[in-house]
């Protein structure tokens, strides 16, 4: 995997160092990656600054999103008359643009951290609650009758089947949450703040240091590599019955 991930790296590199000799564009529009990777050196301890806020935002959303997402799939699945009223919210919730929903974050909690933490909750908690909404639900009705003919009660069939078995949808909207776990932290910070790589970005953009804000765009994506591939290692564990198929001729 390390070496996969190092020619994937190289390849890109490659790729961009390509295309800005192709169409010969300038440094202010489309900087080389020596250029960004200079960038990247001068400027380690800003972006290291700025980085660590948005990594803690991250962090923080998503554990949030998370639980708060796994409890209302839970409760959904639990209390049929939840189900009936918050899921027709929950769906609608989903039609507000991101950008719409940040300034009123940014009025009711200020230019702190914590808005940037409600918006990264805010993505993250649909994902999850869909998925694991999803397999709960669908659990194979046969292990559900056998639970009931040996005289299992409504928890122990959820604890020991329902859920064991919708992991596997859990984890993909863990995935999904990874992914996308960076979005809310940055619209935040687009929006309102004094710290954080996506108003570094902002900043580097208005200096017209088109090389930093690269830089910074960077780090930030390498982050969100590395906390998907982190996730999607502990769910192949936790879910180690759930085997890949291929979709390749045999």
């Amino acid at each position: 995997m390390p070496r996969k991930f190092l020619v994937i790296v190289v390849a890109l590199l490659a790729l961009w160092q390509l295309i800005v000799w192709l169409t010969q564009a300038p440094p202010f529009i489309l900087p080389p990656p020596i250029d960004v990777g200079h960038a990247l050196v001068v400027n380690a301890e800003q972006i290291l600054f700025h980085a660590r806020v948005t990594i803690i935002e991250i962090v923080v959303g998503l554990a949030l999103g998370c639980l708060i997402g796994m409890a209302s799939a839970w409760t959904m699945v639990r209390f049929r008359s939840v189900r009936n009223w918050f899921l027709p919210v929950l769906v609608a919730s989903q039609a507000l643009p991101v950008f719409a929903i940040a300034p009123v974050l940014m009025l009711w909690l200020g230019f702190g951290m914590g808005s940037k933490i409600a918006m990264a909750t805010l993505i993250i908690y649909f994902p999850v609650t869909a998925a694991l909404y999803d397999g709960l639900r669908n659990t194979d009705s046969g292990w559900i009758n056998l639970a009931r003919i040996m005289g299992a009660s409504n928890h122990t069939v959820l604890k020991y089947i329902r859920v064991p078995a919708a992991l596997p949808s859990l984890g993909s909207g863990l995935r999904i949450a990874a992914a996308i776990a960076p979005i809310g932290a940055v619209v935040g910070e687009w929006v309102g703040s004094s710290t954080g790589l996506g108003y570094l970005m902002l900043h580097a953009n208005a200096r017209a240091q088109v090389d930093l804000m690269f830089a910074a765009l960077i780090v930030l994506a390498a982050f969100a590599v590395v906390l998907y591939f982190g996730i999607d290692y502990f769910i192949k564990r936790a879910v180690f019955w759930q085997t890949e198929t291929s979709l390749e001729a045999t």
